[in-house]
């Protein structure tokens, strides 16, 4: 008769001489796991967005969508007087709200039309504010260079948080007698609340950008969010300074600062941004993306100090200009543990 019951489970043990104790290995003594090397930083969101903002539209380009809007305006424009005359000889009680509700749309184009234009007349008047301040500022020219300081109050004259500023600028000019020392007056009594207040935008969007690239994984959201928050940036800083734009006037000027960039080959790697692409390189020994994150940041701090050069209407002389590893450490400060 055989027993069918299962056998008794429970530890094994062997014995283990000394000899075979000594050779096993101990984990203690074994190799380091060699870690995956990780592809440096490079920011491509950023770079990617310089290049779409750079890019000049071909003449060819350029002729076919202006044939193709004209087209389909002169299309809806004859579409909707046809069907308001059709509507009046049906309804014309109908027919006069209908052609009403038109005309207030015309109206309303009308209006933003002139606020592009106006937009764009700003701008280029910042933009002669700047050669003018420039050019006396080098042939240390006296006479021009308390025209550009009259110019540059009358443009703030309106703004109440910039009356301090030209309270003080208007008690001390007076004793200024040569060109460099009366611009460098209403570059620190007119310039610094400003600057203070570009820069928080700066820090602001390189903030933002930084955040998404290293959280949202989901492909080309961080190029979007550069694109974005750079236009909304560019525009900010043009605003501090009196340049307000509309919106072919932000792309207008953010065009006009990505040349810049792209031409001096900003939107790479450089020396400014040592200290930053160093905190990249340790985030991205921990994740890609945050590595990406602090390079993305740091080139949104470089173009809006592009933008604060170009929105200005006068050039740095007596204060420095920010430095973008600045920008970018108080950006960054505790948001990845780095900065």
């Amino acid at each position: 008769m055989t027993d069918d019951r299962p056998a008794a489970r429970g530890p094994v043990l062997f014995d283990v001489d000394a000899d075979s104790a000594k050779a096993s290995p101990d984990p203690a003594s074994a190799p380091p796991v060699p870690e995956p090397e990780q592809p440096e930083p490079h920011g491509r969101a950023m770079q990617t967005v310089a290049t779409i903002a750079a890019r000049k539209p071909s003449r060819l380009g350029q002729l076919f969508w202006g044939l193709l809007l004209s087209i389909l305006g002169v299309a809806l424009s004859v579409a909707a007087w046809d069907f308001a005359t059709a509507l009046l000889e049906r309804s014309p009680l109908l027919g006069y709200a209908v052609t009403g509700l038109i005309g207030a749309l015309l109206v309303v184009l009308l209006v933003i039309a002139l606020r592009e234009m106006a937009a764009f007349s700003r701008l280029k008047r910042m933009d002669r504010l700047h050669h003018m301040a420039e050019t006396a500022l080098i042939d240390a020219d006296l006479k021009a260079a308390r025209d550009v300081v009259g110019r540059i109050d009358a443009l703030y004259a309106h703004r109440e948080d910039m009356r301090w500023s030209r309270e003080r600028l208007a008690e001390r000019q007076g004793d200024q007698f040569d060109a460099e020392a009366l611009l460098g007056l209403a570059e620190a009594e007119l310039m610094t609340p400003l600057d203070a207040a570009a820069r928080v935008e700066i820090e602001a969007a390189a903030r933002q950008v930084a955040t998404v690239t290293a959280v949202v994984p989901l492909a080309l959201a961080d190029v979007v969010a550069a694109l974005t928050s750079n236009l909304r940036m560019i525009r900010r800083v043009a605003e501090i300074y009196g340049g307000r734009s509309g919106t072919l006037g932000s792309w207008r000027l953010t065009r006009a600062v990505m040349t810049h960039l792209v031409a001096t080959g900003a939107v790479a790697i450089g020396d400014d941004l040592i200290s930053s692409v160093a905190g990249g390189g340790v985030l991205s020994k921990v994740s890609r993306r945050f590595g990406e994150g602090v390079v993305n940041g740091a080139l949104t701090a470089r173009v809006g100090v592009a933008a604060m050069e170009v929105c200005r209407p006068m050039p740095f002389a007596r204060i420095k200009r920010p430095s973008v590893s600045g920008l970018v450490k108080r950006a960054l400060t505790g948001l990845f543990g780095s900065g």
